[in-house]
């Protein structure tokens, strides 16, 4: 259920910021289009990357099946993957929205990325 909520959720978000990167500017959209562009851009971002997280755990579970393990490796669950993205996906919101206001250097990619790994860190010893 919660991946037909993520993928109906993520296409109409796709098709909206679209919508509004075509038709209107930044100056015309005023504020609550700006938001609006953030808000769908983050939510496309935590779709692909939920899917794209759940996709890719499969893969490699797969493709290490024929190893000998001590305990064999367990495909990530659609809500993991999910947890995980909800963090990962406002990596690229907070790097456009620092571009906006002015360039990205390495101190800035850096804070993004130091708040991206506790985000993680968080989200697992929350699950586990």
């Amino acid at each position: 259920m919660l991946q037909r909520v993520i993928a109906i959720i993520t296409v109409a978000s796709l098709c909206l910021l679209t919508l509004m990167l075509v038709t209107t500017t930044p100056a015309s959209a005023g504020p609550f289009g700006l938001l609006l562009i953030f808000i769908t851009a983050y939510l496309t971002c935590l779709g692909l990357i939920s899917f794209f997280l759940y996709g890719m755990s499969r893969i490699i579970v797969y493709a290490s099946a024929g190893f000998t393990m001590r305990r064999p490796m367990q495909s990530m669950s659609f809500r993991r993957a999910y947890y995980y993205s909800t963090v990962l996906a406002a990596a690229p919101v907070m790097l456009v929205g620092l571009q906006s206001v002015g360039s990205i250097g390495i101190y800035e990619f850096a804070l993004v990325v130091i708040f991206e790994i506790i985000g993680c860190v968080y989200i697992t010893k929350r699950i586990y």
